[in-house]
C-alpha cells in the first residue's frame, strides 16, 4: 500500500477560502461596530448655556415659540417629521405623558423637522397639547449640536432642570424611557 502524505495536508484552495472566511468576518464585526458607535447620540459640551436655549420657533398657529421659557424645569425635546412612522407613533404617548405630568413641572416640546404645511395637516387630523415649533430642515443642524450625529428621526433629549442633559435617544421612545426620565428629574 501506497503511502499518500498529501492526503492529510489541507489543500492551497481550503486554506484560502479560510483566509477569506475569517477577512469576511473580521469586516463584519468592524462594520457592526461602527454602526453602533455612530447611531450612539454624541456627548455635548456646555448644555447649560448651549445656543439652543437662545431660539426661537414659528408654532403652526404662526406664533412665537422661544426656548428660553422652558429652561428651568425638566424638558423633554423631541424632533419629529410627518414622514416618520416611529416619530408619529410616539407622538400620542408623549402627549398622555406631557397631560399626566405638565402639572408637575414636566415639560414637552416637539420640533417639527418638515415643511409647515405638512405639520399644520397632521396637527389638524391629530392635536397634540403640548408645544410644536416648526423647525424645518435647520433643525437637522440642532438636533446634531444636542448629539444626534447622524441626524436620524425620532430623536429626543431629556432635559434636567438645571438644562444639562440627562440622557438623549435616537429612535421610537418607549413608555419606560418615559418613567425613567420622570424618575430622575424629580
Amino acid at each position: 500500500m501506497k503511502d499518500n502524505s498529501t492526503m492529510h495536508q489541507p489543500s492551497p484552495n481550503t486554506s484560502r477560502r479560510h483566509l477569506i472566511w475569517g477577512a469576511g468576518a473580521a469586516a463584519a464585526v468592524a462594520g457592526v461596530g461602527l454602526a453602533m458607535w455612530r447611531y450612539q447620540p454624541q456627548s455635548v459640551a456646555e448644555v447649560a448655556n448651549h445656543p439652543f436655549w437662545g431660539q426661537q420657533f414659528e408654532t403652526p398657529a404662526g406664533q412665537a415659540l422661544g426656548m428660553a421659557q422652558f429652561k428651568g424645569k425638566p424638558l423633554l425635546l423631541n424632533f419629529w417629521a410627518t414622514w416618520c412612522p416611529p416619530c408619529v407613533e410616539e407622538l400620542p404617548m408623549i402627549n398622555a405623558f406631557w397631560r399626566e405630568h405638565n402639572p408637575n413641572g414636566h415639560q414637552v416640546v416637539a420640533l417639527a423637522i418638515d415643511q409647515p404645511s405638512a405639520v399644520r395637516r397632521f396637527l389638524e387630523r391629530q392635536p397634540l397639547a403640548f408645544p410644536v415649533g416648526l423647525a424645518g430642515l435647520e433643525g437637522t443642524n440642532l438636533a446634531k449640536s444636542l448629539g444626534n450625529a447622524v441626524g436620524g428621526l425620532p430623536f429626543t433629549v431629556f432635559f434636567k432642570a438645571d438644562g444639562s442633559i440627562w440622557r438623549q435617544k435616537m429612535g421610537q421612545l418607549a413608555a419606560e424611557d418615559l418613567v425613567q426620565w420622570r424618575d430622575a428629574a424629580a
